[in-house]
C-alpha cells in the first residue's frame, strides 16, 4: 500500500478546499465568475499617505550640548544616539583608522566599570549599547526599556565621556582589528569595494583607505592617541544627544543634566576639510587577482557627489531606478534576465565631501564579460528618455516606503542623525515626498549627464585572472592594468 507524505496530504487537502470554495461561491444566488476578484491586474497604489511626524523638541544643556528629543509613546522603550561630529575624515596622516579604533574602545570600560563590569552592568538592565564612526561621525547608541533609563544614562555618560583606554584592552581589541583586516584579504566583496576606493580616490585621500583604516596604522596607533583624539573631539559643542521613545522632556532634561551636565571641552571643533579628487579622462580596468575565486566582484563607478548637493532628491530617484532597488534595471537584468548574479545594485556614497557613485555585483566567473557589457548597456541606457511608467513607479517606491523608515525608535535616531550630521534643514523630512514627487523626466536627465558617464568610470574586477584575465583583454572595453594586492589594503 503507497503512504502518502504530510506535504501531499496538505496540497490536496488546500487544492480540495479552493475547488469547494469556488463552487459555493458560484451556487450563491447573484454571484457569477464575473464578479469574483480581478487577480490579473495588480490594483493601483494610490497617493501617498501623509507624514506626520511628532515634533523635534531641541534642547541645549549649559554646556552646550545639543539634545533633540522625539516623543514616541507606544512602546515603553527609549533609544538614544550621541552623535559626535567627528569620524575618519579626521583622521591624522599616518594614523587613518584612529577615529574608528577610538569608537571601538568606548565601552571597552569605561568610569568605574572594566570592560566585563560595563557589559554586565547593561546586560542586568536588558538595554544594549554599542558604538560606530565612519567618515563623517562617531556613534554611541543605546537602547534601554523606559522603567530602566534613569539606571543606563550614567551608563551612557561614561561610555561617552570616560572611556578608559586600558593597556589591555587595547591589545586585545588591536588583535582584533588586525585579524579582520587579514579576513578582508580572503573575502573578494570586501576586497572589491577596498580596492574601488584606493584606486578612485588614491592612497593619500582619506577615502582611498578603509576607515578601520590598515595593518600599519592600527600596529602604530597608541593608548596617548586614542585620548589625543577622544579630548579634541569628544566635546559637548561637537555632540548631539538624540533621543527618540517613552520619555517628556521636563522629566528628561534634569536627568541629562544630572549625567552629562558636567561635561567641559574647549571651543568648537572645525570639521575637517578633504580636498577634492579630479575625475579621470578616459575608463580605466583594473584587475586583482584572487586565485580560486567562484565569482568574479565588479565595481564600476567614479566621484559621486557630496551629501550637500542640491540634486539630492533627482539623484536618490535615479539611482532607484538604475540600481537602488530590487526592480532596478541593473538587477532586473543581470539577476532575473540573465542569471549571472545574486543581485546587482548601484549607490551614491553622499558624504561631507563628494563621496563615491558605484555599481557592482558578484557575477559568475565565466560570465565576467557578459555581466561587463550588461553593466555598460544599462549604464549607457540612462540616457535615453525615462518611461513616463517607470518613473512614476519608482517614484511611488520612493514616496510610500518613506514613512516606514520612522516605525521605531531606533528608526528615528537613525533618520535623525542624517539631519544631525549634515546640517540638514528642519522641514527636510516634511518636504520629502513633494520633492521626490516633482522629480521629472528631464531632472533625470540632467543628473544622468552630469553623473553617469561610464567612458571615464573606473572598472575594478576581483577574481580569478587565469580565467578572466584574456577574456576582459579580449573585449576591449578599456586599458587594463593588473593591481597587486599589496598596494590595495596597505
Amino acid at each position: 500500500m503507497t503512504r502518502l507524505s504530510p506535504a501531499l496530504v496538505r496540497r490536496v487537502v488546500a487544492r480540495s478546499a479552493a475547488v469547494l470554495l469556488a463552487s459555493v461561491l458560484l451556487s450563491v444566488p447573484g454571484i457569477d465568475a464575473r464578479q469574483l476578484p480581478d487577480r490579473g491586474t495588480p490594483p493601483a497604489p494610490g497617493a501617498p499617505p501623509s507624514l506626520r511626524l511628532p515634533p523635534i523638541e531641541r534642547r541645549t544643556l549649559p554646556n552646550g550640548l545639543q539634545v533633540w528629543i522625539v516623543e514616541m509613546h507606544e512602546v515603553p522603550v527609549v533609544h538614544l544616539t550621541a552623535i559626535v561630529k567627528s569620524g575618519a575624515a579626521a583622521d591624522p596622516a599616518g594614523r587613518y583608522g584612529l577615529a574608528h579604533f577610538t569608537a571601538a574602545m568606548l565601552d571597552e570600560g569605561a568610569g568605574n566599570y572594566d570592560a566585563l563590569q560595563l557589559a554586565d552592568a547593561i546586560d542586568f538592565l536588558g538595554a544594549s549599547l554599542s558604538t560606530a564612526a565612519g567618515f563623517d561621525s562617531s556613534l554611541v547608541n543605546l537602547h534601554t526599556p523606559a522603567s530602566k533609563l534613569s539606571q543606563a544614562l550614567p551608563l551612557l555618560a561614561d561610555t561617552v565621556l570616560r572611556p578608559r583606554f586600558a593597556d589591555g584592552d587595547l591589545e586585545r581589541v588591536r588583535k582584533e582589528r588586525l585579524t579582520s583586516l587579514v579576513q578582508t584579504r580572503d573575502n573578494p566583496a570586501a576586497l572589491a569595494s577596498a580596492a574601488f576606493a584606493r584606486l578612485v580616490f588614491g592612497p593619500e585621500h582619506r577615502y582611498g583607505t578603509l576607515t578601520m583604516g590598515t595593518q600599519a596604522s592600527n600596529t602604530a596607533i597608541t593608548a596617548a592617541d586614542l585620548r589625543t583624539f577622544h579630548g579634541a573631539h569628544y566635546r559637548p559643542q561637537n555632540t548631539i544627544l538624540l533621543v527618540a521613545g517613552d520619555v517628556r522632556p521636563a522629566e528628561l532634561m534634569p536627568q541629562l543634566d544630572r549625567t552629562f551636565g558636567t561635561w567641559s571641552g574647549g571651543a568648537a571643533v572645525a570639521r575637517p576639510t578633504l580636498p577634492a579628487v579630479a575625475k579621470p579622462a578616459a575608463r580605466q580596468i583594473y584587475l586583482v587577482d584572487k586565485p580560486g575565486a567562484a565569482q568574479s566582484q565588479i565595481r564600476i563607478g567614479g566621484i559621486g557627489v557630496a551629501r550637500s548637493t542640491p540634486d539630492y532628491f533627482p539623484l536618490r530617484v535615479m539611482n532607484t531606478m538604475l540600481g537602488g532597488s530590487f526592480s532596478s534595471r541593473l538587477n532586473q537584468n543581470l539577476r532575473e534576465a540573465h542569471g549571472y548574479t545574486y543581485g546587482a545594485s548601484s549607490m551614491f556614497d553622499m558624504r561631507a565631501t563628494a563621496g563615491p557613485f558605484v555599481a557592482g555585483a558578484g557575477v559568475q566567473t565565466d560570465k565576467t564579460v557578459e555581466s561587463l557589457r550588461e553593466f555598460f548597456n544599462e549604464l549607457n541606457g540612462m540616457r535615453e528618455p525615462t518611461p513616463p511608467a517607470e518613473l512614476t513607479r519608482v517614484r511611488n517606491l520612493e514616496a510610500l516606503s518613506f514613512p516606514g523608515e520612522f516605525e521605531t525608535t531606533s528608526d528615528m535616531t537613525q533618520r535623525l542623525t542624517e539631519l544631525a550630521v549634515y546640517d540638514l534643514a528642519p522641514s527636510f523630512f516634511t518636504e520629502f515626498v513633494p520633492k521626490i514627487e516633482a522629480v521629472g523626466p528631464e531632472d533625470i536627465g540632467r543628473v544622468v549627464r552630469q553623473h553617469i558617464t561610464p567612458d571615464t568610470f573606473a572598472v575594478v574586477i576581483v577574481g580569478d585572472l587565469s580565467k578572466i584575465e584574456q577574456p576582459v583583454r579580449d573585449a576591449n572595453l578599456g586599458p587594463v592594468r593588473i593591481v597587486p594586492l599589496t598596494s590595495i589594503l596597505d
